[in-house]
C-alpha cells in the first residue's frame, strides 16, 4: 500500500471575521445581571455587546 498524500480543502476567508478581542472592565453585580438578563432573553453577551458597537459606529460614522 502505498500512502496518498491527503487533499487539504483550502480554508474559507469569511468577511468580518471576529479576529480581534475587547477587554472591559465592570462591576461583577452589572456583568451577573447582564449575563442574566441575555440568557433570558435567549441571545449571548458577546452577540448583544456586538450589535450595539456596529449601531454606535453607525450612529456616530460621519457621512461623505
Amino acid at each position: 500500500m502505498t500512502d496518498s498524500p491527503k487533499k487539504v480543502k483550502p480554508k474559507k476567508v469569511k468577511p468580518n471575521k471576529k479576529d480581534s478581542q475587547l477587554l472591559i472592565r465592570i462591576s461583577s453585580t452589572e456583568r451577573e445581571q447582564f449575563i442574566e438578563l441575555c440568557e433570558e432573553l435567549d441571545t449571548s453577551a458577546a452577540r448583544e455587546i456586538r450589535q450595539f458597537i456596529r449601531g454606535f459606529i453607525k450612529q456616530h460614522k460621519p457621512e461623505n
